[in-house]
Order: C-alpha cells, then structure tokens, then sequence
C-alpha cells in the first residue's frame, strides 16, 4: 500500500517561500510586456478550436465576437493563454479558473438559496500560477474599460482597483484559519453592505474640500447611488431566474404536455436535428437516458436520489456565451410532481484546457470531470446537480449543471467608471478567495507585499495587452471580410 506524505510547513517556512518566490520573480518583472518574436497568428489559434465544433455554429461565435475588442477577448481565451506561457511566474501555484475575465464572475443561488457572488465559468480550469488568472482579469478591465469609453486615468485606477483587492484580500487570508478561508464567500447581504459602506465614504469625502472636489465627489457619490440601485435591481432579477421561469420562455403546451420551443439557431430541439449527430430519433431518446443515468452517478448520494425524481421529458441544442459557441451545449426539461414542477438541466462539452498545452495535462482524465472539480475547489458553493459523462460519441465529453438557479450578472457596458471601479473590487476578492483555497495565501501574501508594487506591474501588463487584443481583434475582422473566416452577426 501506497502511503501519501502530505508536508505541512510552518508558518515561517510558508512565509519565507513567498519572499524566496519575490528574489526569483520580482514584483515589477510583469512590467514591460511585448509578444514573443515567435508568437502564433491568433486568427489560427482561433481556427484551430473550430475544427471540432459545430460548423453551423462556428460562424454565429465568430459573429459574437466581431462585437467589439472586448467579445472577442471573452472568446480568445487560446489566444492569452499561448501568451501568458512566456510571463514571469513566482511559483505560486492554485487552482485556476483559466478565464478569470470580469464577465465570468456573477450571482448565483447557494443550496442554501442565498445569493453568492463568484467565479462561474470554469471550462478552462487547471492548476497553475496564480498570476495567469491575475492578468486576464485585470486586463478584462482594461479592455471592458476603454470600450465603455473611460479616459486612460479611469481605465488605469479600475484596473489597478480590481489588482489591489487581489492582493489585499490575499493578505487578509494569510492571517486567516485555514477553516475560515475555506467558509468565506460574498453574498448578496454583504454585497450591498459593502456597496452602502462606499457611498457613506463617498458623502464623507464630499463634505469637505473646494467647490471643485465637491462636485467630483458629488457625481462619484451619484454614480455610487446608481450602482447600487442597479445591484439591487440585477440581484432581485437574479431571484426569479429558475426553472419555472425558464419554463415560460423556452416551451410551450403541446397536447397536455410541456416541449421546447424550436427557436434556430439558438434553441433547437434534438427532435429536430436527430439526423444532424447521425442517430435516429429512437436512438437519440435512448442516448439521453442512458448519459442521464450515467451522469447521476457521478453526483452524491442524497443529490442523486433527489434527481431521480424528475423524469425526462424534451431535450435541445442551446447555443450559450461568446468562446463556448460552436461546443456541443445542450438543455434538457425534466419533470416533478407535475407540469408545474420543472427542472432544466444544462449540459455543456468539456474539452481539454487551453492551458494545458503549456502547463501539465490535468489529472483527470475525462475533460467533464476537471471542469466540475475544479468550479468545487474555486466556487464557494457549488450547483447540488454539478457532475459530467464521457459523450456518446468518442472523444466527446459533457458535464451537467442546473441551467437557471438564480443566475445573475452585470451589464458591464452600461456601467460608468465608478460602478466599475466597485465591481474590480469584488472580481479581485473574489479571485483571491478563489485562488486562497488551494494555493498557500501566506506564501502569496508574502510574495505579493504590504506596497503597490504588484498592481502597478500588471496594470502596465493589462495596458500592453489591451494595445494587443485591439491589434488581434483588427486581424480577426480582417479575416472575416476577406472570407477566410466566415461570420454571421447579431444572433
């Protein structure tokens, strides 16, 4: 028998690897990023992805991501990972989320039905070095920033304000129980908490100074007022979004029976693209079934049982997001005690990381199973109905996952500067959380320092890369009008 020797350093030790990790990685090394002289054609990397997505798709993700400088980030998550392989790294390594930009993170219902504010995409989760999800959030603000419109002096401080309350946030957790880490998390209470905490410092600030100062705190205090009256907002719409909810827009009666709704190419029932797979009708019912039963194993055994009292009752294609578009994604209406007791399950195609060509391959040997442990490693709470299958077809892998509970999120380009200035915040506290929970936060508390040395370092990175995505983002028009890419806007 194998025996696993788990080493458990003291605190000193944990403390002085993080200052070991600041001599070899110094904090300002993130200062001064160019592309490597051999960096790929980003319009190839992004090709390279569709060759195992659905052709009647790829065009509609191509299509999305032409938007703007920002959608296309959200959709070229290769593109940065091929990029962040060349930066400097401390060692300091948790697990990632792989694609920590700002519209990644949102609301969502605990098991306990409390509104949580977290990470929620982890399609391309893997263990690595912290400063990878660091840098792709921080540059999201950036990117998110200039395309609101910001002045360079807003984009700068949102940036460095989402960097900063990483690294403070780290060093909170360096001084905390390892139990006390693990429990922390940000719900809907302490959002708003936090939220009428600015706006009592922003009035604070406004009460003293010259007419001039008055006024600028005056408008922050306003913006502030109107962040928060929209977070209220988003979070009361967010309790509405369930299955019952989903219900009303994605079907309808069909002879005293609920279905969904044929709406191509978004929402397209298997019904009436059997052929598209190469099944019949008959074998695709049979599919589902038995990938349903394989997945509920995969769950707990409490969760399991509560499942298995829904039954299966219409299934569809949906296409959801920016960089997943073109990925096998599909819903699946489940059934309770009658028509009025639904429950939609979302599946999604797991495929390997983009970080794993550069970072070691995961240990999980189906794609599925790395997406659902990794969001439970990050995720404060995860979905009770969080588990995957291998596909039907070979090389095709899935994970499941509630498709509406309570899911809510920001709408970044209507925000101003000081409403984004806030969300930075909590995106890099809630990324340091995240990342706290299975790294070291004494030894990434140490390596990061009490000064402002690490932020201003990724903020010249975030400001370089964004110079970057622009020029990636001109290329991949480009392709587009000359044809070599083929895209369909608006859908």
């Amino acid at each position: 028998m194998t025996v696993l020797h788990i080493a458990h350093p003291s605190l000193d030790e944990r403390a002085e690897h993080g200052r070991e990790a600041r001599e070899h990685t110094p904090l300002d090394s993130h200062t001064g990023w160019r592309p490597a002289a051999d960096r790929p054609d980003p319009v190839a990397l992004l090709d390279e992805q569709n060759r195992t997505r659905e052709p009647d798709l790829v065009p509609v993700r191509h299509g999305r991501m032409m938007a703007s400088p920002f959608t296309f980030y959200r959709g070229s998550a290769a593109v940065m990972a091929a990029d962040l392989k060349d930066t400097p790294s401390a060692g300091l390594d948790a697990q990632l989320c792989g694609d920590a930009h700002l519209s990644n993170f949102g609301a969502f219902a605990s098991p306990e039905r409390k509104l949580l504010f977290d990470l929620n995409d982890f399609d391309e989760t893997l263990p690595g070095p912290v400063e990878y999800d660091v840098k792709r959030m921080a540059a999201s603000f950036t990117i998110a920033a200039r395309n609101n419109g910001f002045s360079k002096a807003d984009t700068r401080d949102i940036t460095m304000a989402s960097v900063t309350a990483y690294r403070e946030a780290m060093a909170t957790f360096g001084q905390m129980g390892t139990m006390d880490v693990w429990y922390a998390h940000l719900d809907e209470d302490e959002l708003m908490a936090t939220l009428r905490d600015s706006l009592a410092a922003a009035g604070h600030h406004g009460k003293a100074g010259k007419k001039g100062a008055k006024d600028k705190a005056g408008k922050a205090d306003h913006a502030l007022d109107k962040a928060a009256k929209t977070a209220q907002k988003t979070l009361h719409k967010a309790h509405s979004r369930d299955s019952l909810q989903a219900l009303g827009k994605l079907a309808e009666q069909v002879d005293g029976s609920y279905r969904i709704v044929n709406d191509p190419p978004i929402v397209v029932p298997l019904r009436e693209i059997t052929a598209t797979y190469g099944f019949s009708a008959e074998e695709t019912d049979q599919i589902i079934r038995d990938q349903f039963r394989a997945y509920r194993a995969t769950l707990q055994a409490d969760r399991r049982q509560l499942l298995e009292r829904f039954e299966i009752i219409d299934a569809a294609r949906k296409v959801v997001g920016v960089g997943s578009v073109g990925t096998r994604a599909f819903i699946v209406l489940l059934q309770g005690r009658d028509m009025q007791d639904p429950l939609f399950l979302q599946i999604k195609e797991a495929t390997a990381s983009v970080l794993e060509k550069y970072l070691p391959k995961s240990r999980f040997k189906e794609p599925g199973e790395r997406v659902v442990q990794g969001q439970r490693m990050m995720q404060a709470a995860s979905d009770i109905f969080l588990g995957w299958t291998a596909g039907a077809q070979a090389g095709r892998h899935l994970y499941w996952r509630q498709l509406r509970d309570m899911k809510g999120s920001a709408e970044v380009e209507a925000m101003v500067p000081t409403g984004l200035t806030f969300y930075a915040r909590i995106c890099g506290w809630t990324l340091a959380r995240a990342h706290a929970r299975s790294g070291d936060p004494v030894a990434l508390a140490q390596y990061l320092g009490d000064g402002d040395a690490f932020d201003r370092s990724i903020t010249d990175f975030s400001a370089r890369y964004a110079d970057q995505n622009e020029q990636d983002f001109q290329a991949f028009v480009k392709a587009v009008r000359s044809g070599r890419l083929q895209a369909v806007e608006g859908v």
